[in-house]
């Protein structure tokens, strides 16, 4: 069998396998994966303990994070979203910098996005979200190797069944089928 006849071939086989195996697959939303985290909650517990990256329980705060995540889920406004959330004055919480980082991400702009995201995860190692919106920014830059690596870290703090993976792990398999990157 000649080379061309056997990249044909595998071709077909990755196209096969993937038709077998897409009805398997958890479906993603259409902005490459991305799949929001819910606002948070107004209601406070007696155990909570408020530190510098959880601001939840400040009411101004929680309305004004809902409105900046509407604006960014609901409406599509990642311009207006960004003043939002600048209008917060809570840089130095992970879900906020998270956002921020998102709505560069899907403005374009990669280096500004870059900055929140790390800051995210400066703030909160562990902050599984960012990890997961930060692994497609990897993947869109075309750092199939670095997106794989924030796969391991979301299974790790979370396991392979949380959304978060589940929605990464996605994406990279339809850039490995479709030769695309998001």
């Amino acid at each position: 069998m000649t080379r061309i006849g056997l990249i044909r071939l595998l071709t077909l086989a990755m196209f096969s396998m993937a038709l077998i195996v897409m009805p398997l697959v958890t479906p993603v939303r259409a902005a490459g994966g991305d799949s929001p985290s819910p606002p948070p909650s107004d209601s406070k517990t007696k155990d909570k303990k408020k530190d510098k990256s959880s601001n939840l329980e400040d009411s101004t705060f929680t309305k004004g994070y809902r409105a900046a995540y509407t604006t960014i889920y609901e409406r599509n406004d990642y311009a207006g979203a960004i003043e939002q959330l600048k209008a917060l004055g809570h840089d130095d919480n992970a879900d906020v910098a998270n956002l921020f980082g998102y709505s560069y991400r899907k403005l374009g702009d990669y280096n500004v996005s870059q900055i929140w995201y790390e800051r995210a995860l400066k703030t909160d190692p562990n902050h599984v979200r960012t990890w997961q919106y930060y692994g497609l920014w990897q993947l869109e830059q075309g750092n199939r190797d670095q997106a794989e690596y924030h796969l391991t870290k979301i299974g790790a703090l979370c396991g392979k069944d949380c959304p978060e993976y589940r929605s990464l792990a996605s994406a990279l398999e339809k850039s490995l089928v479709t030769g695309l990157i998001y």
